[in-house]
């Protein structure tokens, strides 16, 4: 393979994927991205973790390109304009024109222009590209060429996506790299936004995603040092990992840009062939929650007794078996103190100060979007990949709003309801029969079943709360939602659990106790009507059904 010329720039080729505001796909360069970001609605990726980590990088430019910006006055004043300014970010782009060349013959774009390995053994593709199952390219849907060559608009989205989300395991071992041993290197985590529980703020267009994301330097919750700077203004990388003492990360603007990896492309102008992907800079994330803005944060036990020091923060990661409204505790701003088991994310902690200051309409309505990866087998592969939106009204970030706290408890009510339909679950398979595991199980599938069923219904409640709502007759609203979903559901488990069920046994050890379906269903009633006790009133208007 022959190293390639600069023949395709990032600040003018097309390589990122957007929707335009009339949901039309387009494929736009960095420049019009950003310059143009007033037209387009979101970033698309081949995966929704590559549109997050361009999104990232996307911020790191403007950051740069606007000075900061250094206050929230500043902050302000670009908000009240109707475009980002183009000329700024066109001027920062071109200073730095050669570090965004792909295909540069020193300073290619996020790799290490000589990067081999000892024998010079090929490389092909299937470690950069997200899509492809690791080691088994057979379960991916590209057939043929799709595996051999791509091109390079592909090659540079699947090459920001893997600094950011690639997989741990074996990795090739880099000539000049000391922590390779006998030819490879040997595992140092995922890319850093592969340990976080990733979260940003979405705007109306992508211009407001930008800004709403776009944390000043005075902003007390996120710490920037004066050497926080982008990859592409820090020295071109060897093979071997930076030197600790001078990497950083600094401030967000280290992160968002982190080369978890060293990596080298090989092709031409006209399509990308192999990838050669070695261990990069590998990076602790625990009590880095003043530099990364783009999660949550909670207390670790373990790491703090490991460092003898407290309280030590790990990045809050996703569940992939919870939705994200069941988790807005967490990530929605609360006047927490020293020592708090967990922190928001600054990017709602920015949110909640512009509501407070008044610099945003308490009735504009932004998404809270989460988007992850959760990885398996010694975090060598990715399992799958999460993302889930909420929309609600800027005031639900306010750290005392009424609103705020109308939204937790309506979460808090439906989660409390589900424990009894888990436990109905549990006690009919007992009141049939069932041993062991069984009812514990039948419990788990049963609460599953609720959560699915009150989905839809609480996004649906939450898209009707305005910033002056009323909390007791809203709050009252959602009980009666949430009661009258769960009774159905719960007269189906009792009609399916079956005559055995029905006659009943006596179950428990030393004290035996009679259960059958009757007695397990009045429980469950019993139980909802003590939980959600605004139900019993009339609701302030049509329920759905």
């Amino acid at each position: 393979m022959k190293d390639i010329g600069p023949t395709f720039s990032l600040i003018d080729e097309p390589w990122i994927r957007v929707l335009d505001r009339g949901g039309g796909q387009q494929v736009v360069s960095l420049l019009q991205l950003l310059a143009d970001s007033h037209r387009f609605r979101v970033v698309v990726g081949d995966l929704p973790t590559q549109a997050l980590a361009i999104l990232r990088l996307s911020l790191a430019v403007l950051h740069r390109a606007t000075d900061g910006p250094a206050s929230e006055r500043q902050w302000r004043d670009l908000w009240q304009r109707e475009t980002l300014p183009a000329e700024e970010i066109d001027g920062y782009l071109r200073e730095h024109r050669d570090r965004f060349d792909l295909l540069h013959p020193v300073t290619p774009f996020y790799q290490v222009a000589d990067l081999r390995t000892a024998k010079d053994e090929p490389a092909g593709l299937e470690r950069l590209l997200g899509d492809v199952p690791n080691g088994v390219p057979y379960l991916s849907a590209r057939l043929g060429a799709d595996l051999l060559r791509i091109t390079p608009a592909e090659a540079a989205r699947w090459l920001v996506h893997c600094q950011a989300f690639d997989t741990s395991g074996i990795k090739s071992g880099a000539v000049g790299d000391p922590r390779v041993k006998g030819g490879k290197g040997y595992p140092i985590g995922p890319g850093w936004c592969g340990a976080l529980g990733g979260v940003f703020l979405e705007g109306s267009s992508l211009r407001d995603t930008l800004l709403l994301n776009l944390l000043p330097e005075s902003f007390a919750h996120v710490h920037r040092g004066d050497d926080d700077a982008p990859a592409w203004e820090r020295a071109p990388l060897g093979p071997a990992e930076e030197d600790v003492r001078e990497r950083g990360p600094y401030g967000p603007l280290s992160l968002y840009t982190w080369q978890s990896r060293r990596v080298r492309l090989f092709g031409d102008g006209r399509a990308i062939t192999g990838a050669l992907i070695a261990n990069g800079d590998k990076l602790d994330p625990a009590d880095k929650h003043r530099v990364e803005p783009m999660t949550a944060w909670r207390r670790s036990e373990t790491r703090e007794k490991e460092l003898k020091r407290t309280p030590v923060y790990l990045p809050s990661r996703h569940d992939p078996g919870r939705a994200l409204w069941r988790g807005l505790e967490v990530l929605l701003p609360a006047t927490r103190g020293a020592g708090a088991a967990r922190l928001a994310p600054a990017v709602a902690e920015w949110l909640a100060s512009l509501r407070v200051s008044g610099s945003i309409a308490a009735d504009t309505r932004v998404t809270l979007h989460a988007v992850g990866a959760v990885y398996g087998t010694q975090q060598s592969v990715v399992e799958q990949t999460i993302e889930d939106a909420l929309t609600m009204p800027v005031q639900a970030f306010h750290p005392d709003a009424a609103l705020r706290t109308l939204i937790v408890d309506g979460a808090a009510d439906a989660e409390a309801a589900v424990r009894h339909v888990r436990t109905l679950g549990a006690n009919l398979t007992r009141a049939a029969g069932a041993r062991g595991d069984a009812p514990t199980h039948a419990g788990a599938v049963a609460a599953g079943s609720a959560f699915a069923l009150l989905d839809q219904r609480f996004r649906a409640w939450l898209a009707t709360l305005l910033p002056d709502t009323d909390p007791l007759p809203a709050r009252r609203d959602w009980q009666h939602i949430v009661k009258r979903a769960l009774l159905t559901l719960g007269s189906s488990l009792v009609a399916q659990a079956g005559p055995a069920a029905w006659a009943g046994r006596e179950t428990g050890g030393d004290r035996s106790q009679f259960l059958c379906s009757s007695l397990a269903d009045l429980w469950f009633r019993r139980g909802l009507t003590k939980t959600l006790p605004l139900a019993v009133a009339a609701p302030s208007q049509e329920v759905p059904a």
